[in-house]
């Protein structure tokens, strides 16, 4: 009976456990990917094995959210699989600058050969970017954006380029000559914003679109959803929202649990359009929540990163900037994505690691 028992088991739980196989392979195997490396179209081929165990440092913003936790995954994966060490360090939020800077100096202290920095502030860690560049440390920006001479490297996709394209989704799918549109655009101050602000302004000339402008504040989701509940009590139901992830995951939470008669005009289907996703904005796009969502394939661009830097300490040349291509995913696309471009596996959370000492020689 219990022989039985087991060999029923096994047919159940092998095929989901080759299906869990052939993930964890094809994530792996992320390679080569099309990019644009210094403005030409090339297909990124990483190394296959770093030559030395080199040590790395990752600065990361916070691990408040899905995105975060992606990139965290595809930094540790890469490290893994190209062999070096790796230190994964969170600040908490966009708030906490100075803690960043305390990161990036507790990896001084432990003579971290290189730098992978998701800045919280674009010229916020320039003297110390400055610092390191005087003492040969490959400096990485990643993701969102460092305006400093002295970085490496840039793996980054621009989030103006990203705007600018879910714009023109929200133009293209409507008939209307006029719009009122909603916009959560994230924490003031970050490059990131400003890039995306940028691209907003740009992607709307010519066009008669009215931005309704729903306040900054950290991508945490306490912070987004205060600013989806105030921008609801005090504006008109807009035609379209265009918001960070959280926010749009926010303000699609909100408008399906709030009463009509709480919201100043009757419910109705609210387009909302995220210009870079994360999980919960997927598992929303799936459910035809939110409308579309702009991806820049983040966990791609940790692994790039982390090739990047592998690169340069071994003394070879870098393009400048890498930037994965920008896709603008409906629901109908969920389907055939390489969701491994974008999202950690199910259940992984944000990793936090500690860069390990130097072994006592």
């Amino acid at each position: 009976m219990v022989w039985r028992f087991l060999q029923r088991a096994a047919l159940f739980l092998l095929p989901l456990l080759l299906t869990e196989l052939a993930s964890a392979a094809t994530a792996d195997l992320w390679f080569p990917v099309k990019v644009i490396a210094d403005g030409k179209t090339q297909q990124y081929q990483p190394l296959l094995k770093a030559k030395k165990q080199w040590r790395i440092c990752a600065l990361l913003p916070h691990g408040k959210d899905h995105y975060w936790w992606g990139v965290a995954w595809g930094l540790s994966e890469e490290a893994a699989r190209q062999e070096v060490m790796l230190g994964i360090y969170e600040a908490g939020g966009y708030e906490h600058l100075d803690k960043q800077r305390t990161q990036l100096q507790l990896c001084r202290q432990k003579k971290a050969d290189a730098y992978i920095i998701a800045a919280i502030s674009a010229e916020g860690l320039a003297v110390e970017i400055s610092q390191l560049a005087s003492e040969g440390r490959p400096v990485i920006d990643l993701i969102n954006g460092i305006d400093s001479k002295d970085v490496s490297s840039h793996s980054v996709v621009s989030f103006a380029d990203m705007s600018e394209a879910a714009v023109r989704f929200i133009l293209g799918s409507t008939t209307k000559s006029a719009l009122q549109l909603g916009w959560f655009p994230g924490p003031e101050g970050a490059a990131w914003v400003r890039d995306a602000e940028s691209g907003l302004k740009k992607a709307l000339q010519g066009n008669n679109v009215k931005v309704l402008h729903a306040g900054y504040g950290p991508t945490d989701a306490f912070s987004q959803a205060g600013l989806a509940r105030n921008f609801f009590a005090q504006q008109q139901l807009p035609d379209v929202v265009l918001a960070n992830a959280v926010a749009a995951t926010a303000v699609a939470q909100y408008v399906a649990k709030t009463p009509a008669a709480d919201i100043k005009t009757a419910h109705r289907a609210l387009p909302i359009v995220a210009y870079y996703a994360n999980p919960a904005v997927i598992e929303l796009l799936q459910s035809g929540q939110i409308t579309a969502a702009v991806t820049d394939s983040p966990v791609i661009q940790a692994r790039i990163a982390v090739d990047l830097a592998i690169r340069l300490l071994q003394k070879e040349q870098v393009p400048r900037r890498v930037s994965p291509g920008i896709d603008v995913l409906q629901s109908a696309d969920l389907a055939s994505y390489p969701m491994h471009r974008l999202l950690p596996p199910d259940e992984q959370w944000i990793i936090r690691r500690e860069l390990l000492d130097v072994p006592v020689q």
